[in-house]
């Protein structure tokens, strides 16, 4: 039977534990984290970010106050932010994104102060000019804290929360501007899950469903819109560490890296992920605080953490990953 793991809900327990996260992170001295340029807005968590040109979008999220709008693009060349247009929908937190040619897109999220809470709207940026345009929502239910990608000209948003943990899945095709549901996740559901896009496949890992943690793995191809399972997280006891929730993924050089996130504490162990091999590698661990509701992202072939949450500190910074440098300390 797939194993599961319970999350902590002592009190008490919960408290040493947030004192104390991994002990021995210095121990790995696979990679190396260097800070960059603060992000020019205000420090957030459950942001989105996509990926257009050769520049990161990075916008929305939860200040601790408000539910914001606002939408920046970074130049990693230059080591730069600049703010663009607004987003005109409802300010939310834990929404989607993805990215297909020179149009972003955003979907579903949450807003604490809205009659309806969970959000289904959805919404294309155009990077030429600078604009958003409303689109037809999103074709499941409203939700936060589902996952997103692009493959092969199309969109997928799926899992997330309702009211209920999800594992429906959805793809838009921008030459029609039509939601159709392809093949749920064939494992459990969740919301909180993260994603990645290696080799013309999707990956999607991690999340919690009903108060449990989850380590089911799966790969998803979309000439046929298949899922595979790929080994358990967990099935090795060396790698329980992937175990989280409300972390972030990416891909870097056709290996997939999981990153920050939640297990009871929050986290900043780093784990390399290679398409085919079954095997995760530990890597030096984020070398910013511990966190939750980040954002990553891959540029030119150079890949970035950003913004999250530990406790009611919301974060600003911004870290760049060299899988292949030694860690250094003074960098």
């Amino acid at each position: 039977m797939r194993s599961k793991w319970r999350m902590l809900v002592s009190f008490f327990v919960l408290g040493l534990l947030v004192s104390c996260v991994t002990e021995d992170d210095s121990t790995i001295e696979d990679g190396n984290w260097v800070r960059k340029s603060s992000f020019e807005g205000v420090g957030r968590s459950g942001a989105v970010s996509f990926v257009i040109g050769g520049k990161a979008y990075v916008g929305l999220g939860f200040d601790g106050d408000d539910y914001l709008t606002d939408f920046w693009s970074y130049d990693a060349d230059q080591n730069f932010w600049k703010q663009v247009s607004d987003f005109p929908g409802i300010g939310r937190s834990g929404a989607v994104a993805f990215a297909i040619g020179e149009k972003g897109y955003v979907a579903t999220g949450y807003n604490g102060e809205e009659l309806e809470e969970e959000l289904g709207d959805f919404w294309e940026y155009n990077s030429t000019t600078d604009t958003w345009t409303q689109l037809e929502d999103f074709g499941g239910s409203a939700r936060y804290k589902a996952v997103a990608f692009a493959l092969d000209g199309v969109g997928y948003v799926g899992t997330g929360y309702d009211g209920n943990y999800l594992k429906d899945f959805w793809q838009y095709n921008p030459a029609t501007a039509e939601w159709t549901q392809v093949v749920s996740l064939q494992g459990e559901k969740r919301r909180g899950a993260v994603s990645f896009v290696a080799d013309d496949y999707a990956y999607i890992l991690t999340g919690t469903n009903n108060g449990l943690y989850e380590s089911d793995f799966w790969e998803f191809g979309s000439s046929d819109d298949s899922w595979t399972q790929l080994e358990d997280v967990d099935e090795d006891e060396d790698n329980e560490e992937v175990l989280r929730t409300d972390a972030v993924a990416f891909e870097l050089d056709g290996k997939g890296y999981i990153t920050v996130g939640s297990f009871g504490a929050n986290q900043n162990t780093t784990w390399e992920y290679t398409p085919g091999s079954g095997v995760w590698l530990e890597k030096t661990a984020f070398e910013g605080t511990g966190r939750s509701g980040a954002v990553g992202f891959t540029i030119n072939g150079r890949s970035f953490v950003a913004l999250g949450q530990s406790g009611s500190e919301r974060f600003d910074d911004i870290w760049e990953f060299l899988p292949n440098e030694t860690y250094d300390e003074d960098d």
